[in-house]
């Protein structure tokens, strides 16, 4: 749990503190923060779902940080929230392929007999998370390729957290739509 909660933290301050300390830190220490980043979910990844993918992730950060070591350059880093995005995304298809969806897997945790239109929804869910993540991906991807640090910092370290709030709160509401026509009819 306080692997995942540093993760998570870590995660979510990593284009912020890029921005704001990258003329004052070497990028090397961003990239033993990528290899540590890298390490955290190679020892959580034996108990996860697309242990695979996180596993990818790890030695992909790897290689970013080596790069950016070798380079001393700030700019490989970058590609850090794109990466990000492309293994929830292949964690989250994988669990398309190989049911139960992702979001049915979360669900049943605290509701472990779903009905048949919840497993449906949760399915759709998962899509729609999927098609969250190439859009999200593909911005990251875009913002480290051409835009200036402070639009890829902005981006990354708010504007697509707030998106993801957007998502998770619209799909909120919508679950509770799904749950009371269902419980009426």
């Amino acid at each position: 749990m306080l692997r995942t909660i540093a993760f998570t933290v870590v995660t979510m301050s990593y284009p912020l503190a890029v921005w704001l300390l990258g003329d004052r830190l070497s990028p090397r220490v961003f990239a033993g923060v990528l290899v540590l980043l890298g390490a955290l979910r190679l020892v959580g990844a034996r108990k996860h779902v697309g242990a695979v993918g996180w596993v990818v992730f790890a030695v992909a950060a790897f290689c970013l940080a080596a790069m950016a070591s070798f380079l001393n350059e700030v700019w490989p880093l970058r590609w850090y929230p794109a990466l990000v995005n492309a293994v929830f995304l292949s964690t989250f298809l994988f669990t398309l392929v190989r049911p139960p969806s992702m979001a049915e897997r979360i669900a049943r945790l605290t509701e472990p007999d779903l009905p048949a239109f919840a497993i449906a929804y949760t399915r759709r869910v998962t899509v729609a998370w999927c098609c969250f993540f190439v859009v999200n991906g593909t911005l990251a991807a875009l913002t480290a390729a051409f835009s200036s640090e402070r639009v890829w910092a902005l981006y990354n370290g708010a504007i697509a957290y707030v998106l993801i709030g957007l998502m998770a709160g619209g799909e909120y509401l919508l679950r509770r739509r799904v749950k009371a026509s269902h419980a009426h009819g």
